[in-house]
């Protein structure tokens, strides 16, 4: 249990991080509406701190539903692993889509048993 007065201080602190939400673009201060500001450290920090308490609160429902194999996660790109004859990917992404309005997760299917993730390709080998 997190003690009121910490709570209190952290979304304090978060309050006045989201308000400073403002970046400079070709020489112009952009106030951004929605969102974290792009480039500010803050920004990857918060962003991680959310994407970990969907992870936490959401993936043990999605991956029994969908029969999700393995999950990997690095920043903002997702490797799912499941077996396409148990779900469908627009099953998923319906699901996963659906979690908070601001998320907004695209799929990227294997090709010729490759899929290519970060800054690697993935060669998928049946089993002997």
């Amino acid at each position: 249990m997190v003690d009121p007065d910490i709570k209190h201080e952290l979304l304090f602190w978060f309050d006045t991080i989201a308000k400073q939400n403002y970046f400079l673009h070709n020489n112009n201060i952009v106030i951004q509406k929605e969102g974290l500001a792009m480039g500010a450290p803050s920004s990857s920090i918060l962003s991680e701190i959310f994407l970990q308490h969907i992870e936490h609160t959401h993936l043990p429902s999605l991956t029994q539903k969908h029969r999700l194999i393995n999950y990997f996660q690095y920043v903002d790109d997702v490797l799912l692993v499941y077996n396409s004859s148990h779900t469908h990917i627009l099953s998923i992404l319906k699901d996963v889509n659906s979690i908070h309005p601001s998320l907004m997760f695209t799929d990227e299917l294997e090709q010729e048993n490759k899929l290519n993730f970060l800054d690697i390709t993935i060669h998928k080998t049946p089993l002997a």
